[in-house]
């Protein structure tokens, strides 16, 4: 049987790497190139993409959102120098998702979510996950138009393509 939530955060990640890979394909400058955008540069949105990931990550190891929020806050700030580095940070964060899916059988687990934007609901692990991946695919669509502004193409990433790749590593 499918657990959904595991293949969704397997497309993100996988997701993620394709376009790096798609982005380490032109000069080096697009990362850091300004665009006008939801994000000043490429780069930024990639560091929100992680932050935001890390954050939803310490929130399902069980710290508390508004301290997770805090702690991966400087991450969003944080604008990496090489698409090797944000591969490289978006593996390993892949990884922790990887090794928590395995000690998670039960993703239906309900727990009192305390997000200091919106107040206090109980919230099932499977929803974080998708939001994660939701969240992903929302700053992804922002990179491709990024892309194109800077006159480059973008590259399919669509959870539609990931049904027919198979994946380099299983995240489950």
């Amino acid at each position: 049987m499918t657990n959904h939530p595991v293949e969704m955060y397997q497309y993100h990640a996988w997701a993620n790497q394709t376009i790096l890979g798609r982005i380490k394909e032109l000069p080096s400058s697009v990362l850091s190139q300004e665009v006008n955008s939801s994000f000043p540069t490429i780069a930024h949105a990639l560091s929100h993409i992680y932050s935001v990931g890390t954050m939803w990550y310490l929130v399902l190891t069980g710290m508390e959102m508004p301290e997770a929020f805090q702690a991966a806050k400087p991450l969003n700030e944080n604008v990496l120098g090489s698409v090797e580095e944000y591969a490289n940070a978006f593996g390993k964060l892949a990884e922790q998702y990887g090794q928590w899916f395995r000690s998670h059988a039960d993703l239906e687990q309900s727990v009192l979510l305390n997000n200091p934007f919106a107040g206090v609901r109980q919230t099932r692990f499977s929803e974080m996950v998708l939001h994660v991946v939701n969240h992903g695919t929302y700053h992804r669509g922002n990179i491709s138009t990024m892309l194109r502004q800077l006159g480059h193409a973008s590259t399919m990433n669509d959870y539609a393509l990931f049904w027919y790749m198979e994946p380099t590593a299983s995240i489950s």
